[in-house]
């Protein structure tokens, strides 16, 4: 076990905006621990691939016992795992409400309350959590209410945790990003969905890895919401 350099741990890291961050934080010297339910063994003495459904309370514990036996620390959790799935209210079937809960609340719940009591023991740490723009200016034209509801808790538990913790040296924020360009889109559909963003254009991957990086070296920002969504949750 090697403590020196600094680790993070990032859900969902198997493509899009998760396996980009495990490259950024490889780049800053961070030790990474990528978890997913596709997730492939990696050969990186570096790197900590574990294979898992986030949405099981089971996995949590996993992934921190294994993170802290191979490198000993956990300095920030990047809670990017998250499914979305537009539909009419009425239309939503118990089985997208389960599935839904299950990725967005339940397995950012129990990942998040195991790597904070692991950070509060070492007396520093930083979560970032990723969200929607949708959860602060709704849009007719992408009708959302489960993801609102999940994302949305998130946000607000952004805020909760990051007073809680504040004086543990434990800083919690969140990311919240439009619609980003990412194999969750078909190249079809780009230009109906940049049209939602007064930008004009959809973001990019590099958009949200940036601002994650900017919050990772934020010292005295905790509990803030960092919208990247093309001016969205401003106004339409």
């Amino acid at each position: 076990m090697e403590t020196e350099q600094k680790v993070v741990v990032i859900t969902g890291a198997s493509q899009g905006i998760g396996a980009a961050l495990v490259e950024a934080y490889l780049g800053r010297n961070y030790r990474v621990v990528a978890t997913s339910r596709s997730m492939k063994p990696s050969d990186r003495s570096d790197v900590l691939a574990i294979t898992g459904d986030i949405g099981d309370p089971a996995t949590a514990p996993k992934v921190v016992e294994q993170t802290l036996q191979r490198f000993g620390r956990i300095d920030t959790l990047i809670n990017n795992a998250g499914v979305f799935l537009a539909s009419r209210f009425t239309d939503y079937s118990a089985e997208d409400y389960a599935r839904l809960v299950a990725t967005n609340l339940t397995g950012f719940f129990f990942v998040t309350q195991a790597v904070i009591a692991a950070m509060e023991r070492q007396g520093s740490g930083h979560v970032v959590n990723v969200t929607t723009s949708l959860v602060k200016q709704a849009n007719s034209k992408v009708p959302s209410v489960l993801a609102s509801l999940t994302k949305g808790g998130v946000d607000a538990a952004t805020r909760s945790l990051a007073i809680e913790y504040a004086r543990s040296g434990i800083r919690v924020n969140a990311v919240s990003p439009g619609v980003i360009r990412t194999p969750m889109h078909e190249p079809e559909t780009y230009e109906t969905l940049a049209a939602l963003h007064p930008m004009g254009r959809l973001g990019e991957i590099s958009d949200i890895v940036g601002a994650v990086m900017y919050l990772e070296n934020a010292p005295f920002v905790t509990g803030e919401t960092l919208h990247v969504d093309g001016g969205q949750s401003a106004g339409h």
